[in-house]
């Protein structure tokens, strides 16, 4: 099993930034990649950002490209996320995920039930 801790969320003007950590424990030897999933009421969870585990490779949806930055700290085993320029739309809970995908499968970084493990969620609320 991978437990996975998420800090960071708070209130932040438009405009501002908020970095999130995610620090994961357990089993960390079998994650594969990492994301970072939001939600708000009523809606579905959506994908924002990940990194592969195991080249550094980064995914970003559309709307937080340019903005949103994923990295990784091997040593620690924590995900971040840099948030800058901020907006009222990016309020959400956001989610740390973690991928330990069967051997021999193809991997999407952006779908959701891919992810095995997940965080309890840190809001993140922008105001305009």
């Amino acid at each position: 099993q991978v437990q996975l801790v998420e800090s960071g969320g708070g209130l932040v003007q438009a405009g501002g930034s908020l970095r999130l950590s995610c620090a994961a424990s357990g089993r960390t030897f079998r994650i594969y990649g990492m994301g970072w999933f939001r939600q708000n009421p009523g809606k579905e969870r959506e994908f924002v950002a990940a990194i592969d585990w195991t080249d550094g490779n980064t995914y970003y949806a559309d709307s937080v490209k340019g903005r949103f930055i994923v990295s990784r700290d091997n040593a620690k085993n924590t995900l971040y996320l840099q948030m800058n320029s901020l907006k009222p739309e990016d309020t959400a809970v956001y989610y740390c995920a973690a991928l330990d995908p069967p051997l021999g499968s193809v991997v999407a970084f952006g779908l959701e039930y891919q992810y095995n493990y997940w965080g309890q969620g840190t809001r993140v609320t922008v105001s305009s």
